[in-house]
């Protein structure tokens, strides 16, 4: 479920703008657009979130994913590794949803647990070594995945609770961003991440927290540095973390703001 990075554009002190994510993201202090700092390692990111229903019309295809991952956010990421839900609206307007998880490079993998708008989603990353733990919990069904894996070199430089604009790829490689499903809103609680060891919510002390807004014409992408930009569409915004930082509520828009795209 990712998309390319390139450029940084400021909407104001730690905060990006985004072609593909909107949401937080935690750093290390020092890191950069380009280069991420060797000082910070997470190894765990949680969260939990109500899967929002999809508001879908006959016409162009649209999705949203939300997820928590690990990697990624550094224009010279290679690797990704994420699990959480999406809802998605073929062309005919019927809305599908389901749960997945995905460690980039290698394609994302869509899971047969059964998902609705309304069920309390609950997802976790963790990484030791070149083990990869994926875990996503429906605790209204009360079901559970989990699953691990192995990364030859999994990307600990940043922890992420996100809503995304897809991208999807032919069997030539080339890749499209999907236009953004109108999901309303979606609440994030319980984010919390563990870096150095030491564990926190998304405004921990112990590293920098970016908020992440999503404009389609922005210059920045995140998750693969391969992807093409995207022409206008909808986007998405955080709201500030609430007051124990460890929640925000991600809201869509119809005409995002636009600059610094």
């Amino acid at each position: 479920m990712a998309a390319a990075v390139n450029a940084r554009a400021a909407l104001s002190a730690h905060a990006d703008l985004s072609s593909n994510w909107a949401g937080y993201v935690a750093i290390g202090f020092g890191s950069t657009a380009s280069t991420a700092s060797s000082a910070m390692s997470f190894t765990d990111v949680t969260g939990q979130w109500v899967q929002p229903k999809a508001s879908c019309a006959a016409g162009t295809p649209t999705s949203v994913a939300v997820w928590v991952g690990l990697g990624g956010y550094s224009e010279s990421s290679q690797e990704l590794e994420q699990a959480g839900t999406s809802a998605d609206c073929s062309a005919d307007g019927l809305a599908s949803y389901y749960i997945w998880y995905e460690l980039v490079p290698s394609n994302s993998i869509n899971l047969k647990l059964k998902i609705r708008p309304g069920d309390t989603i609950a997802a976790v990353v963790k990484i030791s070594g070149s083990d990869v733990l994926v875990q996503v919990t429906d605790r209204t069904r009360k079901t559970r995945f989990t699953k691990h894996l192995r990364m030859a070199s999994p990307d600990l430089t940043s922890a992420e609770w996100i809503v995304e604009a897809p991208s999807q790829c032919g069997s030539d490689g080339l890749c499209s961003q999907i236009p953004l499903t109108n999901f309303h809103s979606v609440v994030f609680t319980r984010s919390f991440a563990i870096g150095n060891n030491v564990p926190g919510a998304i405004s921990s002390p112990t590293w920098t927290s970016t908020a992440l807004q999503l404009v389609p014409r922005a210059s920045r992408f995140f998750g693969d540095p391969n992807q093409p930009a995207t022409l206008g569409g909808a986007g998405a915004a955080p709201s500030a973390l609430s007051q124990d930082g460890s929640g925000f509520t991600a809201t869509w828009q119809a005409n995002p703001f636009a600059g610094g795209g």
